[in-house]
């Protein structure tokens, strides 16, 4: 015999959607409860249609592509099968079902984005927090307008404001001006 003794043959199990035979070091589970094995573009397609698909909360919960199984996919166990991006977005889809009934808030700033859950003491439109902290990037925003904190200018009168007027520039004039009570010519 050529081959070393006691070597074991690899079994090969075919991928459960495509088919095409895995060995066993290529083949991914899906999770404890599911028996179903997948290969790496296989799981990988299959989750991210379904992010795709599900936009957010009813895509948050991905199930294995097996008609006969309706076990969820555990994403910890798929993350070796999946590009970054896929997992992240899928993690953060997770975390945005878990609070459906919150009221929800968004950084405002375009390079940041991150969900936060609104306090809301049920004060009504007057007792709402308005100057907020983003958790992640630290800037300040107002959770009432949902546009970076416009520091000395109530909602109000920052919603009147035109497009062109809403700098930060523009809110220190604003404010210098109701200070001075400065009147606006006719």
């Amino acid at each position: 015999m050529a081959g070393a003794e006691g070597a074991q043959p690899q079994h090969h199990h075919p991928c459960s959607i495509c088919m095409e035979p895995m060995a066993p070091a290529a083949a991914h589970r899906g999770g404890a409860a599911c028996a179903h094995a997948f290969c790496r573009a296989c799981l990988s397609g299959h989750v991210r249609a379904k992010l795709e698909s599900g936009g957010g909360g009813a895509g948050a919960v991905v199930r294995c592509p097996d008609a006969s199984c309706a076990a969820a996919l555990d994403p910890e166990l798929c993350r070796g099968a999946l590009p970054p991006e896929v997992f992240e977005r899928w993690c953060r889809s997770l975390c945005e079902s878990l609070f459906l009934g919150a009221r929800r808030t968004y950084c405002p700033f375009p390079d940041c984005s991150e969900m936060m859950v609104a306090d809301d003491d049920g004060g009504g439109a007057e007792e709402c927090v308005t100057q907020s902290e983003c958790q992640w990037c630290r800037r300040l925003f107002c959770a009432r307008c949902g546009v970076p904190w416009h520091a000395g200018v109530s909602c109000e009168e920052f919603a009147r404001l035109g497009e062109g007027e809403r700098a930060r520039e523009d809110l220190l004039l604003v404010e210098a001006a109701r200070e001075g009570n400065w009147k606006r010519c006719p």
